[in-house]
Order: structure tokens, then C-alpha cells, then sequence
């Protein structure tokens, strides 16, 4: 009996460490699967982004604002840049990694190093075109997706991947949903673009005239500097047709590729931020609740799945003068280019110094062997009209004429033949009287002159006498009419 007590003690404490044993690997199990969800869980660090456009059409200046960064810095070639991503929810953060491909053709060599056949699958494509060249949109959408069909085409992928890349983007397009519109949480008719990657139910066909150009990629076009629009309604006359019919043209060729069309302003910071949110949402599946946005020109948004053709053909209505069919480039035609005359500078080389001296000493000589009384050895100086000279005349002080006979007609006719000079002649008789007449004289004054005034007067009857002195002596006729019209 005391045998089969100890043999069930055992048999008791043997299953008791298996039972603890069990739970520990339990435990260990539990905590390595927890660790497994939360790394799936985390924001996925291999997505980039890829900008592609040609130059000065705003590729630098976009990502610097979706980085925030006030001081973008230009480079050339392949330039490397990210973005900080942080999820507020599941408080995670990563970096997106950003290529921007220099404008020049020639640098389209470099895209291996940023699309590849492994990251294919996790890159989101910008194609930027900027409003202040409109004729050259559609010409540099065609040639920047053309370059980038080629480089995928040079890749070595898996067919049958590269067609479920494919058919995930037709999946995309075709479930969209518009915000506001979602139904029930497990409605049949509506499903969320969230769980589209486990999703293997076939592809329906899509409408006319999308997809039709299938890269397996999110493709996003961007207008920038959708600002300038005022400038070229001010300067070139754009109506609001022109700007209707290049909208047109640039969502047609988005139904084509499956892409979304954001028209951004960095300067007056329209649709930046819009365009940050859509694409964390596009790479990492963050809500995103903006429907698309058609309503001003300058600001329009249209997410990848919305469009069709029935609804471009209302900007149909506003083309008067032009069909959506006509040529691009016969409806938005590049400008003259006008080139402003610019004036060459002319070389002025500096005199010689001696030289210089030596021709100003010549005409100092020259001047000083002339007569001092001719214009030639002197220059004349206009009278100066003192205050106290206009004063004086004003108040005709110390002339014996009357009032209403000075400067008649009657007496004193400058402009017939042979009066030349009895201008001068009156002038030197008042100059006269003003220098000759003594401070005591009893002529009547209408008040009394200051002694300064005196001094001013004197001064600038010398000058006057001195310049009459100096001009042409009058024609014995003139002088017997300057005679007469002082005795007058």
C-alpha cells in the first residue's frame, strides 16, 4: 500500500512539470506571435516614391513642401530625398523614399537605380507638368510615360507577377468608392479598397478608353504652378475654354494610365497637403476621406477610379470656339517669342591724361587771346533778378513814364525795321538814372528803399550796363529812336 502511495506522488508530480512545461512554451509562443503581428503591423519601409518631369516644372520645390522643408536644394542627374511618414494611430513612423529624375533625356539611364523588378511593385509614380508652359503638357505627359513604359519593358520580371500587378491596379480603379457613398461594414456591394490584395476574384472588364496603357503602377499626375492661370488670362488671353480644354486632354490621358490628376500651387499652398494625404493613402492604406474636387480650375483633384468619360465631356459645354477632337497644339499654341532689342554698351576708353591737359590748355589760350569785350573772349551771365530788382521795377521806382505808356506800342515798335536796339537804349537811360541818382533826392517813392536793396539794385545795374556795354553799338538810326524815346 505505502509502494502505490509513492509511485502515484511521482506519477502526480511528473504531470505537474509537464504542465508547467507546456505552459511555457505556450507563453513563448504567444509572445513570438505577438511580435509577428506587430512587425506585419508596422508601416512597411521599402515604398518609394518616383518623380519624373522636365525641368523647372516644379519637382524640387513639390517635394520639399511634402517634406516641409523651406530650402529645397536643386541637383542634377538622380537625386535622393524622403519623407517622414507617421502613422498617429498605431503611433509608427517610417521614411518614403523619394527619386527625382533630372529633366535632361539623356539622365533616363539612371532610372535602374530607382525601379527595379524587385521594387516595382512598391513604387508610386509622379509625372509633373507645369501651367506655365500649357502647349508643352500633353507632349511632356506622352514623353515621361513613354520613358517609363521603355524602362519596364527592359526589366526582367515575372510575367505572371507582372500581370498581378496588373490586374491589383484594374481591381483599384474599379472599386472605388467615393467618400460619403460607403455602405455597411460586410454590405456585398461595396467592398474597401483596404483589403484588395487578398482579393482573387476576376477581373470585370473595364469601360472604354481606361487602362488601356496597364504599367502595374500607382500613377499620380501633377500640375504645378496652377497660379500662373492668372498670368495667362491677363497676358495671353486665355479664356476659361482654353483651361477647359487642356483639363480635358489631361484627364483623358490619365483614364488611359489609371492615374489621379492633383492641380497644385506651392506658392499659394493649394492641394499640397491633399496630395501628401492621398499618397500615404495610395502607399500605406491611411484613410483618406476627400472626394474629388472639380469645381475650381486652379485647384482640381480627381482620385484614380472617379473619372470616366461622360463626366470630361461637361467641360464639353464651355468650347465655343474649339471641339475636344481638334489638335492640342492647335488649340493652345506656344507664343511668339519676342526678343527685346537690348542695347550693346560701347566701349568708352579714358582719354590720356596729358593729352587731356594738353587740349584744355589749348582752348584756355585760345579764349584768353580774345577781345574782352566780345561773346567770344567772354561768355555772357543772364541778369539776376534779385527780389529787390523786380521790387523796384514793380513799383517803376524813379522812371519818368507813365504807367499806362510803358511798353506802348505807340513809343517803342522793337519789331520794325531799323529800331533795332531802342530796347537797350531805354534800359541803359533807367540804369543810368538808378546809378546817378544820389540818396537825397526828392523824387517821389511809393516807399522807403532799404540799403540793402540800394546795394542790390546798384550791383545788378553795373551787371546790366556792363552787358549793354559789351553788345553791338547801335546804327546812327537807332541811336537818333533811342534818343528820341528817352526824351519821350
Amino acid at each position: 500500500m505505502a509502494l502505490n502511495g509513492e509511485r502515484s506522488a511521482l506519477s502526480g508530480l511528473s504531470d505537474l512539470r509537464k504542465e508547467k512545461a507546456e505552459e511555457k512554451e505556450n507563453l513563448w509562443k504567444k509572445i513570438l506571435g505577438e511580435v509577428q503581428n506587430s512587425e506585419r503591423n508596422k508601416l512597411p519601409s521599402c515604398k518609394s516614391v518616383l518623380v519624373l518631369g522636365e525641368n523647372e516644372s516644379g519637382k524640387t520645390t513639390l517635394i520639399a513642401k511634402l517634406q516641409g522643408n523651406e530650402d529645397p536644394k536643386k541637383g542634377s542627374g538622380l537625386e535622393y530625398a524622403y519623407i517622414d511618414v507617421r502613422d498617429e494611430y498605431r503611433d509608427d513612423h517610417t521614411r518614403l523614399s523619394v527619386w527625382v529624375l533630372d529633366g535632361d533625356p539623356k539622365h533616363a539611364e539612371l532610372l535602374e537605380f530607382a525601379v527595379n523588378a524587385d521594387n516595382l511593385e512598391h513604387t508610386l509614380v509622379l509625372l509633373t507638368v507645369s501651367m506655365t508652359v500649357p502647349w508643352a503638357i500633353m507632349d511632356q505627359l506622352h514623353t515621361w510615360a513613354s520613358t517609363l513604359q521603355d524602362h519596364i519593358d527592359k526589366l526582367n520580371l515575372d510575367p505572371d507577377k507582372f500581370k498581378e500587378q496588373q490586374d491589383r491596379m484594374s481591381r483599384l480603379w474599379q472599386d472605388y468608392v467615393e467618400p460619403g457613398d460607403e455602405l455597411e461594414a460586410g454590405s456585398p456591394m461595396k467592398r474597401s479598397s483596404r483589403n484588395l490584395e487578398n482579393d482573387d476574384e476576376p477581373v470585370l472588364p473595364l469601360p472604354e478608353n481606361v487602362l488601356t496603357r496597364n504599367l502595374g503602377l500607382h500613377v499620380i499626375v501633377v500640375v504645378t504652378k496652377t497660379d500662373y492661370m492668372s498670368t495667362l488670362e491677363k497676358d495671353f488671353d486665355y479664356k476659361e475654354e482654353h483651361f477647359d480644354f487642356i483639363q480635358q486632354s489631361i484627364r483623358k490621358f490619365c483614364l488611359q494610365y489609371g492615374a489621379a490628376l492633383f492641380y497644385t500651387s506651392v506658392k499659394e499652398d493649394k492641394n499640397c497637403d491633399l496630395l501628401y494625404k492621398y499618397l500615404v493613402h495610395r502607399i500605406y492604406n491611411f484613410p483618406f476621406r476627400t472626394p474629388a474636387l472639380v469645381v475650381e480650375k486652379d485647384a482640381v483633384f480627381i482620385p484614380a477610379g472617379w473619372d470616366n468619360d461622360k463626366k470630361i465631356s461637361i467641360l464639353y459645354e464651355n468650347m465655343h470656339t474649339m471641339t475636344p477632337d481638334d489638335y492640342y497644339t492647335d488649340v493652345v499654341v506656344k507664343p511668339p517669342v519676342v526678343r527685346k532689342a537690348v542695347a550693346r554698351e560701347v566701349e568708352v576708353q579714358a582719354e590720356d591724361e596729358q593729352a587731356f591737359l594738353a587740349r584744355h590748355l589749348a582752348q584756355l589760350q585760345a579764349g584768353s587771346t580774345g577781345a574782352p569785350n566780345t561773346p567770344q573772349g567772354r561768355q555772357e551771365s543772364p541778369l539776376r533778378q534779385s527780389p529787390a530788382v523786380q521790387k523796384t521795377s514793380e513799383r517803376r521806382v524813379s522812371t519818368g513814364v507813365p504807367p499806362n505808356q510803358i511798353g506802348s506800342p505807340k513809343k517803342i515798335e522793337s519789331t520794325k525795321p531799323g529800331v533795332t536796339g531802342a530796347n537797350e537804349g531805354v534800359l541803359a537811360n533807367f540804369f543810368n538814372s538808378l546809378l546817378n541818382k544820389k540818396a537825397g533826392t526828392n523824387s517821389p517813392s511809393p516807399g522807403p528803399i532799404k540799403t540793402n536793396d540800394k546795394a542790390a539794385m546798384r550791383s545788378d545795374a553795373a551787371a546790366e550796363l556792363d552787358r549793354l556795354t559789351r553788345s553791338k553799338k547801335p546804327t546812327p538810326n537807332n541811336s537818333t529812336e533811342t534818343n528820341n524815346s528817352s526824351e519821350c
